[in-house]
Order: structure tokens, then sequence, then C-alpha cells
């Protein structure tokens, strides 16, 4: 039996030409180790560089044309 009301396992996905979503219960944190909060759950985080909301997603990807899926970036 399962608890509905426990917290879905941490999950990263990568969006195609786009953001990583990452969903479940997971901590983020700064370079120096500070626990930063995220605005809402799920949450995205920029891949593209040109967020002006870094490090979340603000939706630049679509306005600056990034091209970047999961199969080129790993052959590469």
């Amino acid at each position: 039996m399962s608890d509905s009301t426990s917290t879905p396992a941490p999950s990263i996905t990568i969006r195609k030409n786009g953001p990583l979503l990452i969903t479940g219960d997971i901590t983020l944190t700064d370079h120096e180790g500070n626990i930063i909060e995220p605005p809402k759950r799920p949450f995205a985080l920029c891949r593209c560089g040109s967020s002006d909301n870094k490090p979340y997603c603000d939706g630049a990807h679509n306005r600056v044309g990034f091209c970047a899926t999961a199969a080129e970036v790993l052959s590469e």
C-alpha cells in the first residue's frame, strides 16, 4: 500500500530545446552550499543561459531560439 501524501521521488527531465524540469523532493544549493528555496514546485532550471531569472527558466530559450536536445548533447 502506498502513502498518497508522500512526496514524489526526485526527477530531472531534460525538455527538448528547453529547461531542466525538476520534480519531487530535492534540495537546491548555490556554489557556497546555501540552500535556495525555489519559487514553486515543480520548477525549471535554465539551460540556455539567457534567463533574466537565473538559475530558473523564464522562457528566454524561446526568444533566443535555443536548440539542444539530450541526443545532441550526448553524441558530442
